[in-house]
């Protein structure tokens, strides 16, 4: 193999020891119409990966947030009439 993918690199490190007892022969995959996802090696669950999941504790809401959000328009009135008064 001169210039490996990341997955055909993979694949080649992981039957090593195999080596001597078989052959690879690369099919493209519009030949190969039976392959499918099990036969591919999952990628680690990091940002830089497109199907990166974030865990619970990424996706947690500050308390702050839901607090700010959940203000009564009484709020904002009080707010707007402390502008008003503001000589500065």
């Amino acid at each position: 193999m001169k210039t490996p993918n990341r997955h055909m690199l993979r694949w080649h490190i992981a039957i090593q020891e195999y080596r001597g007892n078989m052959i690879i022969v690369h099919k493209a995959g519009n030949i190969h119409k039976n392959s499918d996802g099990l036969s591919r090696w999952k990628l680690p669950n990091i940002p830089d990966n497109p199907a990166y999941v974030p865990t619970s504790a990424e996706t947690q809401i500050p308390i702050e947030g839901i607090n700010f959000t959940d203000m009564g328009t009484e709020f904002f009135e009080e707010v707007r009439e402390r502008y008003k008064q503001d000589k500065n």
